[in-house]
């Protein structure tokens, strides 16, 4: 069976006919070609696949495609501009919080997302919003680093 859905992808309108079975990060990828959600573990677990459904951090591999209908949803192709990478995909770079990338897209979320909620978290706060995003390459010093930075750019 399927179902039409409508929603709000980085603010385009977006509708389609999707099958009930089919996972919001298959939608992003396949459908709209939005490939910087991740298919790491299929679980919910490695956070590769975060996005940002109606201002809350979601894992979009154990969501389904229609959850999302009526939703706003914000992928990491959608944080920067054309001209102008987000102040924590700057930061990362920056701050050599990074090493793979496939990581990367879903810490970019989570972080962006707390940083919205939380303008001045302090390192724990940080290492617990990211605590759903698994890296195997940094060892997280240099992506906490980064969001601290990022954290303070935005606040000026």
């Amino acid at each position: 069976m399927s179902q039409r859905i409508r929603l709000r992808v980085n603010g385009v309108e977006r509708q389609a006919e999707v099958p009930d079975h089919l996972l919001l990060v298959d939608f992003l990828r396949d459908e709209l070609g939005l490939t910087g959600a991740k298919i790491g573990c299929g679980y919910g677990i490695c956070g590769s696949c975060t996005v940002i459904l109606n201002d809350q951090v979601i894992k979009s591999c154990i969501t389904l495609a229609a959850q999302a209908d009526g939703a706003e949803v914000r992928t990491v192709e959608g944080i920067a501009t054309p001209t102008e990478l987000h102040p924590v995909q700057a930061a990362l770079i920056e701050k050599g919080g990074y090493q793979c990338g496939y990581c990367t897209p879903g810490v970019v979320m989570t972080a962006t997302a707390l940083l919205a909620k939380n303008p001045n978290p302090s390192e724990a706060e940080i290492r617990a919003a990211l605590a759903g995003n698994l890296c195997r390459c940094t060892g997280y010093t240099r992506i906490v680093q980064a969001v601290q930075n990022a954290a303070l750019v935005m606040r000026d």
